[in-house]
């Protein structure tokens, strides 16, 4: 490493410690050559692994003009592994991520509420909030479709005769359930709601993990300070093979002074 890359480098993780939250966009890691050698064995592992990619090359690119005026909210994103969509390409593709992508519709988004913290099952009153949101983009053209996860068929149900805009699936958790529910197939079938399946663990990444990247990337020691309030996951994908042409996270984290 270059005399000018270690400045860079020191000068990024600088930042990274003054900050107050901090937004981290991957690009697309399809291409990723270190993660096709790696191959993750989860779906965790493989988000933890991009965070400290992203923030290891974000640090080693930091402009000297950042430094002058630190901002509370740090952007960390690499603009040469961001892909963009053309207007003739968009056609072909559908896409579950926006301005990522300078894109102005998506095609479906999934909404996955984590683990309530003090162990209480989820209900409807917790959906409601996330769901009018999207309701709200739906209605302004942002999105076509919305959709949920892991709900059963009473919480689904009770979504479904609540909400303007009806969920268009429910993804099933293959770790929970190997068959389909009888009562959820035929509750969705009645309602033409598309049953889907994932593996995704309950938190996609759990704040220790976070905590870890943040560590082996920017060596912050205040790093168990930070807390992630979000993942957002999104695909491109070719309709006429359904072949992932590209595939991201953004993660938002904040800092939490004890």
């Amino acid at each position: 490493m270059s005399g000018c890359e270690m400045m860079q480098m020191e000068g990024g993780k600088q930042l990274f410690a003054q900050a107050s939250a901090v937004s981290i966009h991957t690009g697309n890691i399809v291409n990723w050559s270190r993660l096709k050698k790696k191959c993750p064995t989860s779906p965790s592992e493989e988000l933890q692994d991009c965070i400290r990619e992203t923030l290891e090359k974000w640090c080693s690119q930091v402009s000297p003009e950042l430094l002058k005026e630190p901002p509370a909210t740090l952007e960390c994103t690499i603009t040469q592994d961001v892909d963009s969509i053309s207007p003739e390409e968009r056609e072909e593709l559908k896409v579950s991520a926006c301005s990522a992508l300078s894109v102005s519709q998506l095609d479906s988004v999934i909404i996955a509420p984590p683990p309530l913290e003090d162990g209480a099952s989820l209900s409807l009153s917790h959906l409601q909030p996330y769901w009018e949101e999207l309701e709200t983009l739906v209605q302004s053209q942002s999105i076509v479709a919305i959709g949920t996860s892991d709900l059963d068929k009473v919480l689904l149900e009770q979504l479904y005769q609540w909400a303007q805009v009806k969920p268009s699936s429910n993804q099933v958790n293959l770790a929970s359930c190997c068959v389909m529910p009888p009562e959820l197939t035929a509750y969705a079938k009645e309602y033409d709601i598309q049953l889907l399946t994932h593996s995704d663990p309950k938190e996609l990444i759990p704040m220790l993990s976070f905590q870890e990247a943040v560590i082996a990337s920017v060596q912050d020691n205040l790093a168990y300070e930070w807390i992630t309030k979000w993942v957002l996951r999104y695909s491109v994908i070719v309709k006429s093979r359904g072949i992932i042409k590209s595939k991201g996270y953004l993660v938002y984290a904040k800092r939490i002074r004890y």
